[in-house]
């Protein structure tokens, strides 16, 4: 089979090889899965980049969509032939979905709808399942307002989304024109522009001086400034599941002063219970339409590097999908 991989860290085009592999067989609980697309998101961008491999060779990227060829003992023959979503394809594991046929748990292949495209498909393990526990460690949410930074990124555009659907009054901030039109595709109530706005003081114009009662945050290390200013309300939900810097110093005095509850999640380590939750939602707005997905760019799985690049520079509006083989 044709597969990606890297063998060391460094830029996609020193690093990425496309060549052939054997063909892999399941293991026990596990399906074999032709792959037709791969999400690539920044995780995968930042393991190439620089996190210590494990392995002699990765083949990366967690997201991906295909069908179901081959199951593995104590999995039901029923299952060929499902087209399937994959979330966690290359947690902790060397085999991700840049490949033409890989293997992995049953439970990390989830049926979808027939209506749902494959390229739509391959932005939800990371993207859409980050935001949807994000916008669930908020709380109850009708009548609330919520404030996504990044409102313009893979994650935000669902957060949006997934908060309006709650009931929620959604602001959201972006750092440019053309991510406040993205943003506006998700049905966003407001934007700050947070590059020629003041993010505090819109806030207290659009709340009315009250703030916002939950924040879905993308970069820790910038905005938890916030959280010392009127822009977060007393008893807000700060749920963060980004940082661009590893340290962060936190304002301890205004966290306690008004009993702000501080929430990180990382996607790929959710509680099982949590998961469960997570994956019915999901797979309920999907059956349903109800969720607006954002393909930004495509490309095919001999030009990986062009789609690591785009990627890292975050030059694209919405996900990044390598088509790997037709269904």
């Amino acid at each position: 089979m044709k597969a990606a991989w890297y063998e060391k860290n460094g830029p996609a085009r020193e690093c990425l090889i496309v060549g052939e592999m054997p063909l892999p067989e399941p293991g026990p609980a596990e399906v074999g899965v032709k792959v037709i697309t791969s999400g690539v998101n920044p995780s995968d961008v930042k393991s190439r980049l620089g996190r210590p491999l494990g392995a002699s060779r990765i083949i990366p990227h967690s997201d991906g969509a295909g069908i179901v060829v081959s199951v593995g003992q104590g999995v039901s023959p029923s299952r060929i032939g499902e087209r399937v979503w994959l979330w966690n394809a290359q947690w902790v594991r060397t085999h991700g979905s840049a490949c033409e046929f890989l293997t992995l748990s049953s439970s990390h292949a989830v049926k979808m709808p027939d209506h749902l495209d494959f390229e739509s498909a391959a932005c939800l393990g990371i993207p859409a399942l980050t935001a949807l526990q994000a916008t669930r460690l908020c709380g109850p949410l009708e009548g609330k307002t919520v404030l996504v930074t990044g409102a313009g990124s893979a994650v935000g555009h669902y957060a949006v989304q997934m908060a309006r659907m709650a009931g929620a009054r959604v602001i959201g901030t972006v750092g440019s024109a053309k991510r406040a039109a993205h943003a506006l595709t998700a049905g966003i109530e407001h934007l700050i522009n947070y590059k020629t706005e003041s993010i505090v003081d819109e806030v207290a114009r659009l709340t009315g001086g009250l703030g916002v009662d939950c924040v879905i945050d993308m970069d820790f290390s910038s905005t938890c400034e916030l959280l010392q200013t009127t822009a977060v309300s007393n008893h807000a939900r700060f749920v963060c599941y980004g940082s661009n810097s590893p340290e962060v110093k936190m304002p301890f005095r205004p966290l306690l002063w008004k009993s702000v509850d501080l929430k990180f999640m990382l996607v790929y380590d959710l509680k099982p219970k949590d998961r469960e939750d997570c994956l019915a939602s999901l797979t309920q707005m999907l059956e349903s339409s109800a969720l607006v997905h954002a393909v930004g760019k495509t490309t095919t799985l001999d030009d990986i590097a062009s789609a690591h690049e785009w990627v890292e520079s975050g030059s694209v509006l919405g996900n990044v999908v390598l088509k790997v083989q037709v269904a």
